[in-house]
């Protein structure tokens, strides 16, 4: 039978011991239900961390994500003995392996949540599960597969007409997505990063709450994914800095200068080959640049300016979104006063002349990065990322999650702490030897 209220779970997805607590402790006194022991926290500290989380919350179930795909019985008993209410098992494990846990659940006093992430029989998986004695059915749109913009409600629907069990919910979740969530048929409803990346997860938690309560779309502070239609959006949200940590310190221009501070260029790239000087190619790539585009251009040389003022002028009329030069820019304080967003390799008062050598639209290597048109560039006072057009959708979610990250972190370090302590940087220093 589905529980009476529908339940907020927070989903502690961190890895040290105390920022879990004090974000347990924040989103507990903004209305969360059930306290989650993440993955990850459990990993990185152990079963410590639900006995940890059982103290502090003496009151509250307690959820090892324990993701059990093998030995069910044993690590069932295991997380239920240092405190655990309810364990889950991965729904793609054997179903020997489920039937242990339910069986040392039922000695043990806890419950199991079936998780069918990555089962492609999601209806038929929780049916059997329910045959087992589950519990619970888990729905997990992992983070992986949230940044590509998945979604679990259609899933949550048909596993709703296939199961009585009650049916949680995980994946990326905001005060936006809960309502639809609800009346696919949820029961319990887990947050994590729109709880523990928000600066007060309390008044967060308050928010997510009120939206399941009221079962209405209300407008989420952050913890946003982005659509495909909305990469430009998610870009303008994050830094260079952002897109580099979200593809693993990759695709940024080495000796690619900004003209200016507090400009940003962000858009799909139209690529221009051209000879040192020879400024045709740039310049008539403007007329076929898509508005909101960044022209990028490689340039076989630097002695001789390929853009200037007047290039500019004409770029920034038609909507250009800023141009990105390995080679030489020149008339930059004329530029600088137009607001054009331009970087350059280096600054040169000469030019060359307008020959016609070079092409428009093929691949092309700037700033030690290869660049093909349709690429997305991310260019501020930081310099440039180019972002590959297969990944830019996923990208710019992840770059949006790191900026979200540090915004939770910067809160904690406001309040008396310090990057050090609160990463505990020494704790996870690489172990030599």
């Amino acid at each position: 039978m589905a529980p009476q209220r529908r339940f907020l779970q927070v989903a502690l997805d961190v890895y040290n011991m105390h920022r879990a607590l004090e974000l347990g402790a924040e989103a507990v006194a903004g209305g969360a239900d059930w306290v989650e022991a993440g993955t990850p926290l459990i990993k990185s500290e152990g079963l410590n961390a639900v006995r940890d989380l059982r103290k502090a919350f003496p009151d509250k179930p307690i959820v090892a994500d324990m993701k059990v795909m093998d030995t069910g019985g044993m690590e069932a008993e295991m997380a239920i003995k240092a405190g655990a209410t309810i364990v889950t098992i991965l729904g793609a494990s054997d179903d020997g392996t489920i039937r242990e846990a339910v069986e040392a659940a039922r000695k043990y006093g806890g419950k199991i949540m079936v998780d069918l992430i990555a089962v492609k029989d999601k209806p038929r998986r929780a049916k059997e599960a329910e045959a087992m004695g589950a519990d619970y059915i888990g729905m997990h749109v992992g983070i992986d597969e949230q940044m590509q913009g998945r979604s679990p409600v259609e899933a949550v629907r048909a596993v709703r007409a296939a199961t009585t069990l009650p049916i949680a919910v995980a994946g990326g979740l905001t005060s936006e997505t809960l309502a639809p969530l609800i009346e696919a048929g949820a029961d319990i409803l887990i947050v994590g990063g729109a709880i523990t990346k928000a600066q007060d997860a309390t008044a967060a938690t308050r928010r997510l709450r009120e939206a399941i309560d009221s079962v209405k779309v209300l407008e989420s502070a952050g913890m946003k994914r982005f659509g495909a239609s909305d990469i430009r959006k998610a870009f303008e949200i994050a830094s260079s800095p952002n897109v580099s940590d979200a593809m693993h310190r990759e695709g940024c221009m080495t000796g690619i200068l900004p003209l200016q501070q507090g400009l940003k260029a962000v858009g799909p790239a139209l690529t221009v080959h051209a000879m040192d000087g020879d400024w045709a190619k740039p310049v008539e790539a403007i007329d076929e640049a898509e508005p909101g585009s960044v022209l990028v251009i490689q340039v076989d040389g630097t002695t001789k300016a390929v853009w200037g003022e007047l290039a500019s002028h004409t770029a920034k009329r038609l909507g250009l979104a800023g141009v990105v030069i390995d080679g030489a820019m020149r008339d930059v304080d004329e530029i600088r006063k137009i607001g054009f967003a331009g970087w350059a390799k280096v600054f040169r008062p000469n030019a060359g002349d307008p020959k016609g050598f070079g092409e428009i639209g093929t691949e092309i290597l700037a700033g030690g990065q290869r660049v093909r048109t349709g690429d997305w560039i991310v260019a501020d006072d930081n310099g440039v990322c180019v972002v590959p057009k297969e990944r830019a959708h996923e990208i710019a979610n992840r770059a949006v999650e790191v900026k979200e990250q540090e915004d939770r972190l910067r809160a904690e370090i406001e309040r008396g702490s310090s990057l050090s302590k609160v990463l505990k940087l020494k704790k996870w220093e690489k172990v030599v030897g």
